[in-house]
């Protein structure tokens, strides 16, 4: 195995002279050999062996060695279901020279097993794991040896360990996956597949120090004045013997040193409270309120002529979770630096079914992809995993917040000692990986738990005794109301911690009234989306509704003689058990259902981000009382027809265009009630504008029949009425539209049509398409133009790969509309290279 040495996270050569300058040329007190090549793997007690991938995964490295198909093609996933049965071994040589002998402490380290596991250094027994979410470190110096090591990792069934673990418990839970501290989503979710996976799913290494490690680092704002932030460092500190520490804390941009001084430390571990200063701090926001500046801070811990530091990245701001009675029933929003921020977002979930394979361009596209839809939250849902850091640092880039759920979904658990202590050994973990974050916003415990057990009728279901009962929702309050808790208050001081999400079920009324609510009237319940515009808590955390994939998607997942209603391949992608029935029936409400299998795809797209859409006008209107959104949902982690905004493969469906417009920080929203439509105006901005109303009444044609507008001030961080038309004396409403708009500086800043009647009902005109490519620097700008109403445009590229800066819009008649076409290469496509289908295709 070739070896790559690390002294303190660079490599030795680069620091050397740094070290010499700051501290009388000291030398690194740690240092790392990485264990990422030369792995193989096989069915445990097996002869044959292949090559493994590490970081990776059982089904990646079959696939890879040509032993089972892609599971996420055709209906391929059933025929690797053997795979979650079996025991498998992964094994490796390495070498240890001369670097490390003299060093104090030498661990082996794991950051991820999935998820039971037998871990053999030079075949000695040194670990038995059982949770997939937390981090292993092994004192290894007196079994590790000069020249050759050996280290071979053998992993038991998950599904087999949980089914024997559930003949032994005292009662049944919901779904025996609640016995392993594993990603629930791997056992299949009704979006996703059930691929039950093992392996070494993050980096494995070993790591020794000499003399002292900085091992872990908080760094939170105390207060903020107009000229100062003071800060504190909270450092723990391991030490082989009494010495004399030096410590220093210094901007990696500027330079500057906030802070230097010496301190005493004991032999064993220390914990050092360091105060420091920030003048003219610059204040960390959400996408669209400022700037999310981060603060790059060096700590370093010096004695003995040894160094150990880390790198921190901070930003300096306060956020509140604001829970406080009030004329409707209880608030709940969140307060970012003194000012209430209404959040936008959506529920996010792993991107893969095997998260070692993605990638980090992946994690860029999918955050960006959430900021140019305007968000500023994201939700990581409590049934997947505690995502890379990679993750969570494109976040505090970007200024989204991170709604972080605890990786319990959807079930009961056990509440036993050793059960308690390896949850209580996650969340350690997890909290102290995650707490330097400025994105990560609120802690929650689970998913759906307290609302499954108080109407899901899961006591009757399982035959639960009154003492069952009692002793099972014991259970519940000792890990969520209890432990959970009291490790982030412990950890993690002043961060909110949220019990369960949501507190109360949609099916009641206080469900609007307080907490974050998850409404799934509209889908499961089969309600009209118009219920959307009544059913509004203070928080809206989940709620959603199914489309297809986009046809790339669709190409990659199906052969062609698949690409039909009702194949079993196109089934297989489909999880929810009423999923193709309640599409074409709100189809049927809303649309006119198409026979064309692509137009009914796409039809399926609008009826997604049609629904959706209601939704998150409607809430938005309701500002203040109601101060959230979070879609369900934003990503897949396979090919699928499911809840998302984005695809598996990163393509945005119409519903992610539709969230860009309304979420943008000002927008325009009708609402219809009986004959009276009104029109407002919602804006996130902290300070009040001035701004131009214009609207027109038109025909598809083009023809005006009424127009008018104003002048108005938009208030700050609210929503308000601008206008209203009693429509009752219409003659017309399926060949009419109502079109709005607020200029601000000669400048469109909000546009929306209103329609009178279903899309079904619509009066759609032929309407042809005229389309012009031109370039602009490194972008192609498409000019396109239709003498009649062309409605929902959707543009596809049929040879270039690329992003679109709009799509599935309204042409209105007669007005050119401009889109940006960005794609890697020199030159913009032909115009015979893009497809483009309308809604009046359809009719």
């Amino acid at each position: 195995m070739k070896l790559l040495y690390i002294f303190n996270g660079t490599p030795s050569l680069l620091l050397f002279a740094g070290f010499c300058i700051l501290y009388s040329c000291t030398s690194p007190s740690e240092i790392t050999i990485r264990l990422d090549t030369g792995w193989m793997f096989r069915e445990a007690g097996a002869e044959n062996a292949y090559p493994a991938t590490v970081p990776g995964c059982v089904h990646t490295d079959l696939m890879a060695a040509l032993l089972i198909p892609d599971p996420f093609f055709g209906c391929n996933e059933k025929d690797v279901q053997w795979v979650e049965r079996k025991s498998w071994e992964y094994f490796t040589e390495f070498e240890m020279d001369d670097h490390f002998p003299g060093h104090d402490w030498i661990d082996l380290c794991f950051e991820g097993l999935d998820t039971h596991a037998r871990v053999y250094l030079n075949d000695s027994l040194v670990l038995e794991a059982g949770n997939m979410f937390r981090e292993w470190h092994i004192a290894s110096k007196d079994i590790l040896v000069r020249g050759k090591n050996t280290l071979r990792v053998v992993f038991e069934s998950a599904v087999i360990y949980d089914s024997l673990s559930a003949m032994k418990a005292a009662v049944r839970y919901p779904d025996d996956l609640a016995f392993s501290r594993k990603a629930p989503y791997h056992y299949g979710w009704d979006w996703g597949p059930r691929l039950v996976t093992s392996g070494i799913w993050k980096p494995v290494f070993v790591e020794g120090w000499k003399t002292l490690k900085l091992d872990d680092v908080q760094v939170f704002t105390i207060q903020t004045l107009d000229k100062t932030a003071s800060m504190k460092a909270q450092l723990t500190v391991l030490a082989s013997e009494n010495t004399e520490c030096s410590i220093r804390i210094m901007d990696n941009k500027s330079g500057k040193t906030y802070y230097q001084g010496k301190t005493d430390l004991q032999k064993g571990e220390n914990t050092i409270p360091v105060l420091f200063d920030i003048d003219d701090p610059k204040l960390w926001w959400t996408n669209g309120l400022g700037d999310p500046h981060l603060y790059e801070l060096e700590i370093s811990a010096g004695a003995l002529n040894r160094k150990s530091s880390k790198t921190v990245r901070t930003g300096i701001r306060s956020l509140e979770l604001v829970q406080e009675p009030d004329s409707v029933g209880r608030s709940f929003f969140f307060r970012l630096n003194g000012k209430p921020v209404f959040m936008k977002g959506a529920n996010y979930i792993p991107q893969d079914n095997f998260p070692a394979r993605v990638s980090a361009e992946n994690y860029r596209l999918t955050i960006e992809s959430a900021k140019s839809a305007n968000m500023n939250m994201l939700r990581v849902w409590g049934g997947g995993i505690y995502e890379n850091d990679i993750f969570y640092d494109l976040c505090d880039e970007n200024g989204i917040l991170i709604w972080q759920d605890f990786m319990f979904a959807c079930n009961l658990y056990p509440g036993d000692e050793p059960f308690l202590e390896n949850v209580k050994q996650e969340a350690i973990n997890n909290i102290l990986r995650l707490r330097n974050h400025p994105s990560l916003a609120v802690w929650c415990g689970n998913n759906e738990v307290d609302e499954g057990w108080h109407n899901w009728g899961w006591q009757k279901q399982l035959n639960y005794s009154a003492e069952d009962s009692t002793a099972v929702w014991q259970d519940y309050l000792d890990i969520f109301e209890a432990l959970l808790p009291g490790l982030v208050s412990e950890y993690d001081p002043g961060r909110p911690y949220w019990p369960s999400s949501p507190m109360t079920g949609w099916g009641h009324e206080s469900a609007m009234l307080e907490g974050d609510m998850h409404y799934w009237g509209v889908w499961w319940g089969a309600e009209p989306f118009e219920v959307y515009e009544n059913k509004v808590g203070r928080f809206m955390s989940e709620y959603g509704f199914q489309a297809f994939p986009s046809g790339f998607t669709l190409d990659k997942m199906l052969n062609p003689e698949d690409r039909r209603p009702g194949s079993e391949a196109l089934l297989a992608h489909q999880k929810h058990p009423r999923g193709m029935q309640l599409i074409q029936e709100y189809m049927e409400r809303e649309y006119r259902v198409p026979g064309d299998f692509n137009q009914y795809a796409y039809v399926s797209r609008l009826v997604q981000a049609y629904g959706i859409t209601k939704a998150v006008e409607a809430h938005r209107r309701a500002m203040p009382v109601c101060m959230g959104t979070l879609y369900w949902q934003l990503n897949d982690c396979w090919p699928v027809i499911s809840w998302s905004g984005m695809d598996y493969y990163g393509q945005w469906k119409a519903l992610h265009y539709f969230i860009r417009k309304a979420y943008s920080q000002v927008i325009l929203s009708f609402e219809k009630k009986g004959d009276i439509i009104s029109l407002y105006y919602v804006s996130d901005k902290t300070a009040e504008t001035d701004a131009e109303l214009k609207w027109q009444m038109m025909g598809f044609s083009g023809n005006i029949i009424s127009e008018g507008g104003s002048v108005l001030t938009l208030e700050a961080l609210t929503s308000g009425k601008i206008e209203s038309w009693n429509m009752a004396e219409m003659t017309d409403p399926g060949s009419t539209l109502l079109y709005a708009y607020l200029l601000q500086g000669g400048e469109v800043v909000a546009e929306k049509i209103h329609y009178f009647d279903l899309p079904k009902n619509l009066k759609l005109p032929d309407a042809e398409v005229k389309m012009n490519i031109r370039q602009s620097e490194n972008v192609c700008l498409i000019e396109l133009w239709s003498e009649n109403l062309a409605k929902n445009v959707f543009l596809e590229p049929t040879e270039t790969d690329g992003f679109l800066s709009d799509n599935y819009f309204d042409l209105l008649p007669g007005k050119t509309k401009i889109i940006r076409f960005v794609s890697g290469g020199n030159k913009c496509p032909e115009i015979n290279s893009f497809r483009i289908m309308t809604l009046n295709d359809t009719y």
